[in-house]
């Protein structure tokens, strides 16, 4: 596929990579370079005494570098990859070297391996090892729902205390004042929660709409603890959603166990943020044949634990999702991939702000404690007015823009006075634009 600088740009993992990869991305300071339809790889002199070797499964992508550096992807892999989009006749040969082919036989050899355990067990397990788990699990789980249940009586008593002494008094309260329940439903097995709850610091600040805003995000902490109380009778999806909401967590190979759903999933763009010590970052996927939205999470501790870099937006990928159980499926997993990501014409769903809007509505109608919803709009002019930056459609609806001003006039350069394709995530108040699309011309905002 045509590979553009933006695309491979938005891999790297900082400004000072992005700026080095630059630098060495001149063929003359490479010893060797090649490429076929599967890898591309090459040889560049460094501070140690033998050349960096570097290589890139262009299948994933996926990187392989025997520099020193702790970044991923490295510097070096950057600049081997805008060679290859940029110079491509650099790329002189055509025979992989021993070393790439070693690397790739590994990589394909793991994924056979995923894709082997993820079908199932090869030997039937042992009944009464299976029988000593099952009870295990049981009494670990009567013990967490005990604690949780225990935690939201809490958190109960502490809504109603707030709700009866008004809102008038809450502007100006110390960090602690919220910290102190989220630390107690952390304590009682609820970190999802705990989250909404330090997440309520701050929203008396957040303009003259304030209450309004805080009067919802307690409204739903209530619906979770009243939910909770009759989570027997809740249907196995509105069960699945506030177990979430709360915290509980599916594994990976319980949720790859499910069916999937094969399509061709143009990746509509990424953003990362960091959430109690933790970089998450949420990659928005379009089915073209399902119709269906997906939402890929990927999660680093550090520096050194590197986020899930083999999602390239602008692209489609021929993949087959499973989607973790919900009212309004969202989450999923890939299961396994069909070749390498390509591009494609870019027919966004949503060709008016009424359609984005009806989505919406409908997910939270599913499911009222999701937080962001996908939103791909396919005509749309970004403008300026005095209360902020919009996107309005051709028939004068419009919605107001969570955007840096820089970032804003790059949409306004991308659209030249034309409508153009945008991307991006719907908090309930604002979109926050993450791609664009003008004449077939991607753009990460």
């Amino acid at each position: 596929m045509p590979w553009t600088t933006e695309q491979i740009l938005a891999l790297a993992p900082d400004e000072s990579s992005v700026k080095s990869g630059k630098g060495l991305s001149v063929a003359r300071k490479w010893d060797s370079l090649g490429c076929d339809q599967v890898c591309a790889w090459g040889t560049i002199q460094g501070s140690g005494k033998d050349p960096y070797q570097t290589c890139i499964d262009l299948i994933g992508p996926a990187f392989k570098c025997t520099c020193p550096s702790r970044k991923f992807p490295c510097k070096h892999g950057l600049a081997l990859f805008l060679i290859l989009a940029q110079q491509p006749g650099a790329m002189t040969e055509s025979q992989p070297p021993l070393w790439t082919a070693e690397w790739l036989a590994k990589r394909a050899d793991k994924e056979e391996k995923k894709a082997a355990k993820s079908g199932g067990p090869d030997a039937p397990p042992d009944p009464e090892e299976q029988k000593k788990a099952a009870a295990a699990a049981e009494k670990r789980a009567i013990s967490r729902e005990a604690k949780v249940t225990a935690g939201l009586e809490e958190l109960g008593v502490w809504l109603n205390d707030l709700v009866r002494n008004g809102f008038a008094a809450l502007p100006g309260k110390p960090a602690s004042f919220w910290e102190t329940p989220a630390a107690r439903l952390l304590d009682a097995q609820a970190p999802g929660l705990a989250r909404r709850v330090r997440a309520l610091d701050g929203i008396t600040a957040s303009g003259e709409l304030w209450p309004a805003k805080l009067l919802r995000a307690l409204s739903l902490l209530h619906l979770a603890r009243e939910a909770w109380s009759r989570l027997s009778s809740l249907r196995a999806p509105a069960q699945a959603d506030l177990r979430a909401v709360l915290g509980f967590t599916i594994s990976q190979e319980e949720v790859l166990a499910q069916p999937s759903l094969r399509d061709h999933w143009l990746v509509l763009g990424q953003r990362i943020e960091e959430e109690d010590a933790l970089r998450v970052q949420r990659t928005w996927l379009w089915g073209t044949t399902s119709k269906r939205f997906a939402l890929n999470l990927s999660f680093s501790a550090g520096p050194n634990q590197p986020l899930d870099i083999s999602f390239l937006a602008g692209t489609t990928l021929d993949a087959e999702l499973v989607f973790f159980p919900g009212s309004w499926p969202l989450r999923a997993l890939v299961k396994h991939r069909h070749g390498s990501q390509d591009a494609m014409p870019v027919e966004l769903p949503h060709s008016s702000v009424a359609a984005a809007n009806g989505l919406a509505a409908d997910a939270l109608t599913a499911n009222p404690w999701i937080e962001r919803v996908p939103f791909a709009l396919a005509a749309v002019t970004p403008l300026q007015r005095s209360s902020g930056w919009i996107l309005r459609d051709d028939t004068g609806h419009f919605l107001p823009l969570d955007l840096a001003d820089t970032q804003a006039w790059r949409l306004v350069a991308l659209a030249a006075g034309r409508n153009i394709a945008v991307a991006g995530e719907w908090d309930g108040e604002r979109l926050h634009p993450l791609s664009a699309w003008a004449d077939g011309h991607f753009v990460r905002v």
